[in-house]
């Protein structure tokens, strides 16, 4: 575990995952003329998921998809933290070049590191890499939207700003 640039609840200011879905623990680092943020997750034994993703003898294997959504969530703390960009809300657009090659188990720091390798107004993109003691575990190009106000669903009862 590194020193905390930000901690959890200075990530959940910034985005607006939650538990159980906010996956990140931590940012440890940021460079923004580099344009490369590095944030963890704590791998823990009571997460939504072991139970079921796969149970003994097998596993538990924190799920792929779960790995690609910390990037993502690691890539919207360094958009949250751009000047202008402020709670605008970015949303999956495309995945590409997505690979696995290590598995990750509770107990393990997974670190998320992410450069930018685009960033619009409208839309950005960078490539992230999640890693165990250094050893990859998932690379992938994320690219994501900015939708309008008025794209975005709003639950009934709900009120749009």
């Amino acid at each position: 575990m590194s020193d905390a640039l930000l901690n959890q609840q200075q990530i959940e200011a910034l985005i607006p995952h939650r538990a159980p879905f906010l996956l990140l623990s931590r940012v440890v680092s940021e460079d923004r003329a580099a344009q490369m943020l590095v944030a963890e997750l704590d791998v823990r034994a009571d997460a939504f998921w072991v139970p079921g993703h796969f149970p003994a003898p097998i596993g538990p294997i924190m799920p792929g998809v779960l790995q690609v959504e910390a990037l993502a969530q690691a890539m919207a703390v360094y958009v949250a933290r751009t000047e202008g960009m402020g709670s605008r809300l970015g949303v999956f657009a495309k995945i590409e070049s997505c690979r696995f090659t290590r598995m990750v188990t509770p107990g393990e720091t997974l670190r998320l590191e992410i450069q930018m390798q685009k960033l619009g107004s409208r839309m950005g993109s960078a490539i992230g890499t999640a890693s165990v003691n250094g050893e990859a575990a998932c690379t992938a190009t994320i690219t994501f939207v900015i939708p309008s106000e008025s794209a975005l669903p709003h639950p009934p009862g709900s009120t749009s700003a």
